[in-house]
């Protein structure tokens, strides 16, 4: 599974690095055009998405079946007939990496199955929750798990939303040769299903002038050393020096007002040689609808509705969940050298996998589930595009509803420095801090600290 994760992250990362070499990234069409090409109706083949959601499905169960030869996997109408009814649903004891992206990954299969023929975002959404129920029911004998159905719906449209949109930038539709075939098979690698459908549809290779020129994708690659350290009331662990990668994405405009969802979204990814996991952080926040508050010649303030994906899993610290948040975005120098851009907002986390150290059973479960609320602040300073500074907090509050009664506060504090050496060239220098509050019934109480400080070099495209 690591080896894995790793390969994916690394894969990503050449791909967005040669799409950022072959496209300008300008916006080539108007406003208006990009949204009538995002609106109008596309050809939809629904038993081929039906087929290939199917295929999603065999797969792993064949080779569970056939390969494997897992008892689990020896699925028949009695076990179908027993997952049906309500009252065999219960949370499973999967471990963290299995439940909180292994799951959300194969969602992001299922909805892109239908985003990639010809399906809009909302009309996909269906899809990542019937796949998901779908393999609960039939696809093992295991009892269905609510917190799984959660994970793979939810995470997975996320996901599969943004690799979808991704992959489509990844592509030159004008271009040719190897270069072409090379960005062909990174787009399949980091969206498998539209990929296929490029296949089956004959765009694979052929030049055409369908190129994504609507959106903006900019970002920053970093290549560094990063530290985690432990700090808790029965002493302190410093932690030792990792080598750590990090891609941060911008797509589209989020200062845009659009009631098309993901046409401007946040994507974080971070891998490193942690002695737990090799990736260790994932991140997509996803605009779904965004309009304006306020607008003059120096501000600008708008509402903006994400639909949120958190992975974290490193040597020190690790947390899932699937949110929504409201924010107020607000840009208060617009026309100045030195520009200063804000969010605060407040929302609700669906479900969260929060860290028990009272808890270990099963295949790895040592977390607890619960919903909660959050709330989130960010700021960025910017000086003349040469230097930027970010400070950056979300707390959250979950109360358990799976595993030892309990409650937690967790908080995230975060600083970065960023200092541009060349056009594309940067140093980057980040400090902060994770915090977790567990109050339990039967057990004593939890107040761990886990600060973590890091140092790259950043390529910025």
């Amino acid at each position: 599974m690591h080896t894995r994760m790793l390969l994916f992250i690394l894969l990503l990362l050449l791909s967005v690095s040669l799409a950022a070499q072959d496209h300008s990234f300008t916006n080539a069409v108007s406003d208006s055009l990009c949204v009538k090409r995002d609106t109008v109706p596309r050809k939809k083949h629904f038993w081929r998405a039906a087929g290939e959601l199917l295929l999603v499905e065999l797969i792993p169960w064949s080779e569970n079946r056939f390969i494997r030869k897992a008892d689990f996997a020896k699925v028949n109408f009695a076990s179908i007939g027993h997952n049906l009814k309500p009252s065999s649903w219960e949370w499973d004891d999967n471990n963290f990496s299995t439940n909180q992206f292994a799951h959300p990954y194969h969602g992001n299969l299922y909805y892109s199955a239908f985003r990639s023929n010809g399906y809009s975002f909302w009309q996909s959404v269906p899809a990542a929750f019937a796949g998901s129920f779908l393999w609960e029911v039939a696809g093992e004998t295991h009892n269905p798990a609510p917190n799984d159905f959660i994970n793979t719906s939810l995470g997975g449209i996320a996901l599969g939303e943004m690799t979808y949109r991704i992959s489509n930038k990844i592509v030159n539709n004008g271009a040719r040769g190897v270069k072409r075939q090379v960005q062909e098979v990174l787009a399949l690698i980091v969206n498998p299903m539209n990929g296929l459908n490029r296949i089956i549809n004959g765009q694979w290779g052929r030049v055409y002038g369908d190129t994504d020129s609507c959106n903006e994708l900019s970002g920053m690659i970093n290549v560094g050393v990063r530290r985690f350290g432990l700090r808790d009331l029965y002493g302190k662990y410093n932690g030792k020096n990792e080598l750590y990668f990090r891609l941060r994405l911008y797509y589209g405009d989020k200062y845009q007002e659009s009631n098309i969802p993901f046409q401007s979204f946040y994507a974080q990814v971070e891998a490193g040689g942690g002695d737990s996991a090799y990736l260790n952080n994932v991140q997509v926040a996803g605009a779904l609808k965004t309009w304006k508050m306020k607008e003059d010649s120096s501000q600008l303030h708008l509402y903006s509705v994400t639909m949120n994906y958190d992975y974290l899993k490193n040597s020190a610290f690790e947390y899932g969940g699937q949110s929504f948040t409201f924010k107020l975005l607000s840009n208060w120098r617009r026309k100045k050298d030195f520009k200063i851009f804000t969010e605060i907002g407040s929302g609700v986390v669906v479900l969260g996998a929060v860290p028990d150290k009272y808890l270990f059973y099963g295949e790895g479960r040592n977390y607890d589930y619960g919903p909660g609320l959050l709330v989130s602040g960010n700021a960025v300073f910017n000086f003349h595009d040469i230097v930027e500074a970010e400070l950056s907090y979300k707390g959250n509050r979950f109360q358990t509803v799976n595993g030892n009664k309990s409650s937690y506060i967790i908080n995230t504090y975060f600083a970065e420095l960023r200092g541009k050496l060349f056009k594309r060239l940067s140093l980057v220098a980040g400090v902060g801090q994770f915090t977790l509050n567990g109050y339990f019934k039967d057990f004593r109480n939890v107040s761990q600290r886990y600060p973590f400080f890091r140092v790259s070099a950043g390529y910025i495209f």
